[in-house]
């Protein structure tokens, strides 16, 4: 191996989960790029408020310049992907440094949100609508 030659990046892997939407975050040590889906973060998430969520681990743990993250994922709407971003994001960050799990914890980014969509009922218009009552 020459002397020139650098070491391969290591990757470490996240995933998060929220309704039906799935990310795959993997993080290396950088400078602080965000890529999601082949695009920048800002691209991908235009609202703000997006965009300071799947920010939040970095910035709770003082990362934000310190590695680069690229994210897959698929599933649900925006609101519900950028939830799972940072569940994703925050397991990744637990692995590359596990002594930063208490402000992960801190921070609630760990706790998978269990709220899903309510499945339809038979005889009813929607999960809990009811169909119009006609008494004549």
């Amino acid at each position: 191996m020459s002397a020139t030659a650098t070491a391969p990046k290591t990757y470490t892997w996240g995933t998060g989960r929220r309704k039906t939407a799935v990310a795959r975050v993997r993080i290396a040590e950088g400078t602080g790029q965000f890529i999601v889906n082949g695009l920048d973060a800002r691209e991908y998430f235009p609202l703000e408020v997006q965009q300071t969520d799947i920010r939040a681990p970095l910035k709770a743990t003082e990362m934000t310049e310190r590695v680069d993250v690229w994210v897959n994922v698929v599933g649900s709407g925006k609101p519900s992907q950028s939830g799972a971003v940072v569940q994703g994001l925050a397991r990744a960050l637990k692995e590359f440094r596990p002594d930063i799990d208490e402000a992960l914890r801190a921070g609630n980014f760990l706790t998978r949100d269990a709220r899903m969509v309510e499945r339809k009922k038979y005889g009813h218009k929607k999960a809990r609508k009811s169909f119009q009552f006609s008494k004549r």
